[in-house]
C-alpha cells in the first residue's frame, strides 16, 4: 500500500514540475501582478554611532539592528501604537542629527520626475509626541536643521522654517508664485537635468539657510491639452478640454534668472550672494564649508564647459572664486554629486582631465593635492573618506565596462585594493564609521542580493536574497542573457547582449528585435539585474531573438568614447546601431529580412535615425516618446551636448529625424503620451506630418493625458500588448 501511495505521489510531483517548467511568462505577470519584481530592503539607514542601522518594515515600523550581529535590537517607532494617529502608514523617514526625532513622509503626490508634495509628521522619541509638520497645506522637501531643532520646507514656491521647540512657523520668502518665482525648489529644467528636487541647504552651525531663487517670468510657456478621459478628477474637461502650462526653456531659449540668498535665522533677513555679472548661468548646487564660514556656490556657464566654485560670506554676500573645472567639451553632471568635503575643508572631485573619470583631492585654496585614482577605467561613484584608516572608497568599472567593483585607496596610493568579491554590479552603503558596509549586488543571473559585512569583508547577514523570485525563475526555465562584442567597419569594438528564444536551435533563423537607449553616458549592456524579467524576456519566449548593443557615446569606456557625440547627437550612435543590425544579419541563426528596432525617449530618437539610415535593413520599428529634433528639447540637456541652435545649426538639423522623415522604409509604429512634459508630443506630431507629406505610411498611438512614462490604470498593459502585436504582425 505504501508503495502505491509513493508511486502516486511521485507521478503527481512529476506532473507538477513538468507543468511548472512549461509555464509561460504573461504580460500580466510583468505589468500587473509584479510576479518578477525583485525585492529590496526599504528605508535602510546606517545610524550615527556606526554600529547600528534601521529599516522601514511594512510601512508602519522603524526597526533598529546591530551591525556587528545583524540581529534586531528594538522597534524604535511603530505607528500602530500611536493613539489616534491621523495616518496608518508612511513611505519614508529621516532622523534628526541626534536621532531623537524622526520626520515621516505620508500622502505623497508626484509633481515631476523627482518632485512631490507630501504631508510630513514629526515623532519626538523623548517626549513621545506625534505632530504634523504643518497644518496649512501640503509641503515639499522637509529637512531637519543639523541640530534637529528646526525643519525647513517649501510650500507654494515659498520657503518656511518650523521651530519644533515652540511650534512656530516662520515664512522665509513671500514672492513665490506659480510660473513666476520659485524659492528653494528647482524649476522644471533644473529638476530634470541636474537631478534634484531641493534647492536649499542648512549651514552646519544651524544659523543660516542658503537657497536658490528661480525667476521664471521670461521663460517661454509650453501648454499641453488636458482631456476628461476616465479620471473623475478631470470630469470638468469632458466637453471642453482644459490645458496645463509649464515654463519650459527649449534649446537656445531664455532660462530662469537665478539668485542665491542666505537667510539668517536670528535676524530673519535674506542676504543676496554675489554670483558674478554674467546672468546667463546655472547654479546647479550649493553647499557649506565644514566650518560654516562660507556658502559654497557652484556656478556653471551656459555652455557647461566651465564650473566655478565660489566661497561666499553669509553675512555680507561677498564671494571669491576658489576652484575652477574646465573641459573642452562639457562637464558631466556627475561632478556635482562627487564634490564632497573632508572634515578639514579639503574636498574630493571627479574629473575627466586625464581622459578618464577619476578622483582628485583638492586643498582649501583650490589647488590639486593628488590624483587619487589612475588608470584606463572610469570611477563611477565616490563613497567617502575613512578618517581612521585614511583611505578613500569608490566604485569603478576597472575590470570591465560591463561590471562594477568597489575599491579603497590611500592618499599616497600605497594602500589600495578591491573590496567587493562578486562578479557583476556591486554598490555599497557604508556605516558612518566605515566599520561595516551593505553590498547591493546583482548580475544578469542574480536578482538583488543585499548583504551586511564588516570592514574585513566577512559576511555578517543576508538582508535580502530574493529566494522566492529565484525559485520562480528556476521553474520557468528562462533563456539566459548572453554577452557578446563585435568590431564595426570603423574599427570600433561594441558590446552587446542577446536573449535567445527558449529551446534555441542554431540551425533555425529567428526574427530579431533590437532594443536600445543609446543616450549620452547611459549603459544598457551591463552585468546587473537591471529591470529584471520583463518585456524583452517575454518577446524571447514568443520566438524573437532580442538584442541590445551600446553604441559610441555610452558609459564606462573613457571620455573620448563617451563624448564623441559632442555637437552631433545621434550621428555616431545611429551609425553603430545600423552596423549592429548588419552584423546580426551575417549570423546563421538570424533572419536578416525580419529585423525590427525598438526604443523609448532617446531610444525612440535612435529608432527613427537608424530606420532613416538603414533603408530596408529594418523591416519594422517602434519609437516611443521620441525626440525628433533637438530644437524641441530643453536647454540644459541639449546645449550640454550640442551648444545652442545658433552656434550649431548643422549639428541640430543634419542629425534630426525630422529632416529625413521621407527616408523611412520599414513600417513604423510611433507612440506618445499627450501630456508628456519632458519630450513633448509636438515631436511626434511634427514628425508624422512630415511622413504624411512624404507619402510614408505608419502606425500611431497617442495615450490620453499620459506623461513620458505612459503609465496609469490599464495603460502599460495596453501599450505593451499593442507593441507585441505589432512585432508579430510585421516580422513574419
Amino acid at each position: 500500500m505504501r508503495r502505491v501511495i509513493f508511486l502516486f505521489l511521485t507521478a503527481v510531483f512529476a506532473l507538477s514540475v513538468h507543468g511548472q517548467q512549461t509555464q509561460k511568462i504573461t504580460l500580466d505577470d510583468i505589468l500587473v501582478k509584479g510576479t518578477f519584481n525583485a525585492q529590496t530592503v526599504d528605508g535602510l539607514r546606517p545610524m550615527k554611532d556606526g554600529e547600528h542601522y534601521t529599516t522601514l518594515e511594512n510601512k508602519t515600523q522603524i526597526v533598529k539592528y546591530s551591525c556587528s550581529t545583524g540581529k534586531e535590537v528594538a522597534v524604535i517607532f511603530d505607528i500602530s501604537k500611536i493613539k489616534d494617529a491621523p495616518v496608518k502608514s508612511f513611505s519614508n523617514y529621516e532622523f534628526s542629527g541626534d536621532e531623537t526625532k524622526i520626520l515621516l513622509t505620508t500622502a505623497v503626490q508626484p509633481i515631476y520626475r523627482h518632485s512631490f508634495t507630501a504631508t510630513y509628521y514629526v515623532w519626538n522619541q523623548v517626549t513621545e509626541e506625534f505632530l504634523p509638520l504643518s497644518e496649512k497645506g501640503a509641503q515639499q522637501v522637509a529637512t531637519f536643521s543639523p541640530d534637529g531643532e528646526r525643519i525647513a520646507f517649501a510650500r507654494n514656491n515659498n520657503l518656511f522654517i518650523k521651530n519644533l521647540k515652540f511650534g512656530t512657523e516662520n515664512q522665509v520668502t513671500f514672492d513665490g508664485a506659480k510660473n513666476k518665482i520659485i524659492n528653494g525648489t528647482p524649476d522644471w529644467v533644473y529638476e530634470e537635468e541636474f537631478g534634484y528636487n531641493k534647492a536649499f541647504w542648512w549651514s552646519p552651525d544651524n544659523k543660516f539657510l542658503a537657497f536658490v531663487r528661480f525667476d521664471e517670468t521670461q521663460v517661454p510657456d509650453f501648454t499641453m491639452p488636458v482631456y476628461g478621459g476616465e479620471s473623475p478628477q478631470l470630469e470638468q474637461y469632458k466637453l471642453y478640454p482644459g490645458e496645463v502650462t509649464i515654463k519650459y526653456p527649449k534649446a537656445g531659449e531664455k532660462n530662469s534668472d537665478v539668485t542665491v540668498l542666505v537667510h539668517e535665522l536670528r535676524s530673519k533677513t535674506n542676504m543676496a550672494v554675489n554670483i558674478g555679472e554674467d546672468k546667463d548661468i546655472y547654479i546647479p548646487r550649493l553647499n557649506w564649508t565644514p566650518d560654516a564660514n562660507s556658502v559654497v556656490v557652484m556656478r556653471l556657464n551656459r555652455l557647461q564647459n566651465k564650473l566655478d566654485v565660489l566661497y561666499a560670506n553669509p553675512f555680507t554676500g561677498d564671494s571669491r572664486p576658489v576652484f575652477s573645472e574646465k573641459n573642452k567639451r562639457y562637464i558631466d553632471k556627475s561632478f556635482l554629486d562627487s564634490f564632497v568635503f573632508l572634515e578639514d575643508g579639503k574636498f574630493v572631485i571627479t574629473s575627466e582631465r586625464d581622459g578618464w573619470s577619476h578622483l582628485y583631492l583638492i586643498d582649501n585654496n583650490g589647488f590639486e593635492l593628488a590624483q587619487l585614482t589612475k588608470g584606463k577605467f572610469d570611477v563611477t561613484k565616490y563613497y567617502g573618506f575613512d578618517n581612521v584608516r585614511k583611505v578613500f572608497y569608490y566604485q569603478a568599472a576597472a575590470e570591465s565596462p560591463l561590471r562594477r567593483e568597489v575599491y579603497f585607496i590611500s592618499q599616497d596610493g600605497k594602500k589600495k585594493g578591491k573590496i567587493s568579491k562578486l562578479q557583476g554590479t556591486n554598490d555599497f552603503v557604508f556605516s558612518k564609521n566605515f566599520n561595516y558596509y551593505f553590498n547591493y549586488f546583482s548580475s544578469s543571473k542574480t536578482p538583488t542580493l543585499i548583504t551586511l559585512h564588516d570592514n574585513k569583508g566577512t559576511q555578517i547577514k543576508v538582508l535580502q536574497d530574493n529566494t522566492v523570485l529565484n525559485n520562480t525563475i528556476k521553474v520557468l526555465a528562462l533563456p539566459q542573457k548572453e554577452f557578446f562584442n563585435f568590431t564595426t567597419s570603423a574599427g570600433v569594438e561594441l558590446n552587446g547582449y542577446m536573449i535567445k528564444p527558449a529551446g534555441f536551435d542554431p540551425s533555425k533563423k529567428y526574427p530579431v528585435v533590437m532594443t536600445q537607449y543609446s543616450g549620452p553616458n547611459s549603459q544598457r549592456v551591463v552585468e546587473n539585474w537591471g529591470r529584471g524579467i520583463g518585456w524583452e524576456d517575454y518577446l524571447a519566449q514568443e520566438g524573437f531573438l532580442v538584442v541590445c548593443v551600446d553604441p559610441r557615446g555610452t558609459a564606462a569606456r573613457g571620455e573620448d568614447f563617451r563624448k564623441i557625440t559632442y555637437l552631433q547627437l545621434g550621428k555616431y550612435e545611429s551609425d553603430d546601431i545600423v552596423e549592429a543590425a548588419k552584423y546580426l544579419g551575417t549570423q546563421t541563426y538570424v533572419d536578416k529580412n525580419n529585423i525590427a528596432i525598438y526604443g523609448w525617449s532617446y531610444g525612440g530618437f535612435m529608432v527613427l535615425l537608424a530606420m532613416e539610415k538603414g533603408g530596408n535593413l529594418f523591416k519594422a520599428g517602434i519609437s516611443v516618446a521620441p525626440v525628433t529634433s533637438y530644437r524641441f528639447y530643453d536647454s540644459v540637456y541639449t546645449e550640454r551636448y550640442m551648444r545652442t541652435p545658433n552656434e550649431n545649426k548643422e549639428g541640430y538639423d543634419e542629425n534630426a529625424p525630422l529632416s529625413h522623415a521621407g527616408d523611412i522604409k520599414g513600417r513604423l509604429l510611433i507612440i506618445h503620451g499627450s501630456a508628456d512634459d519632458n519630450v513633448h508630443a509636438q515631436n511626434t506630431y511634427e514628425f508624422t506630418e512630415k511622413m504624411v507629406q512624404a507619402g510614408v505610411q505608419f502606425d500611431m498611438a497617442i495615450y490620453t493625458n499620459r506623461n513620458h512614462g505612459i503609465k496609469g490604470g490599464n495603460t502599460s498593459k495596453h501599450l505593451y500588448t499593442k507593441m507585441t502585436d505589432f512585432l508579430k504582425e510585421q516580422l513574419q
